[in-house]
């Protein structure tokens, strides 16, 4: 596909290379479901405008040129061949028209996340990992396919103003005020449950974290990262990602 860089606002220009990163990365770790689910990425200074991936594309296939810009009807504003997944439209619109911090949301069907999404007790504090999601962690029932639109006050108001939410029976989602923070805390959720039924598997009694020590998490993350967080973590990742493949960018 052509570059359309040439076409478009340096800011959006940016958001698309990052967003296009997060998608390979999703398929790098093995998160990906075929050509479903989906990232998107609020476009920086034009509202309620946000990038998603073009239907049937695997993502790593995905580059900055081919996400489609949309808004919050649905209705695709930038010149592309291509069209989007209307369930994964359902669950993005709502949460970027709800929650002005919602710079990226990061929605997956990954293998630990969903199966610990159909716990009944959800995630347990069993690891130091896991006590960063459980710090803002929203559940949702499952309604079926994300297509009523009828179903965006309910996936809102459980979401709230947390960051991390198990969808049941269904997968996993984040929240991030950047593509690499919802990035990060998709790794950090989801590695938290890989441990949890990893830990579930050896058929011995689990010891449960200390409830007092889950109030002081985001404290402690803030010591450990500097204060930068994502920050940190995500340009990393892109070095990593350019050793790889670099064709993201195109």
């Amino acid at each position: 596909m052509t570059s359309i860089k040439e076409k478009v606002s340096p800011e959006e220009w940016e958001t698309r290379v990052q967003l296009a990163a997060a998608y390979r990365l999703v398929a790098h770790y093995g998160w990906d479901d075929l050509i479903f689910t989906h990232i998107s990425a609020r476009v920086p200074n034009e509202g309620h405008h946000f990038l998603i991936n073009p239907y049937g594309f695997l993502f790593d296939e995905i580059t900055a040129s081919s996400l489609v810009k949309v808004d919050l009807d649905g209705k695709i504003i930038s010149e592309t061949e291509y069209f989007i997944n209307p369930a994964g439209f359902t669950i993005h619109s709502a949460i970027h028209a709800a929650r002005e911090d919602a710079a990226c949301v990061l929605h997956t069907h990954s293998l630990y996340g969903t199966a610990v999404s159909a716990q009944k007790e959800g995630l347990l504090p069993l690891a130091q990992t896991s006590l960063f999601p459980l710090s803002s962690l929203a559940y949702h029932n499952y309604e079926g396919v994300a297509l009523n639109a009828d179903e965006k006050p309910r996936l809102v108001a459980d979401l709230g103003a947390k960051n991390f939410m198990m969808l049941r029976n269904h997968g996993v989602l984040t929240v991030g005020k950047s593509v690499g923070e919802a990035f990060l805390f998709m790794y950090l959720l989801e590695t938290a449950c890989r441990i949890q039924v990893l830990a579930q598997s050896g058929g011995k009694e689990l010891i449960h974290a200390a409830p007092e020590i889950l109030g002081g998490i985001e404290a402690q993350v803030a010591a450990v990262t500097k204060g930068l967080g994502a920050d940190l973590v995500f340009p990393a990742l892109l070095r990593k990602l350019d050793r790889i493949d670099a064709s993201y960018k195109n």
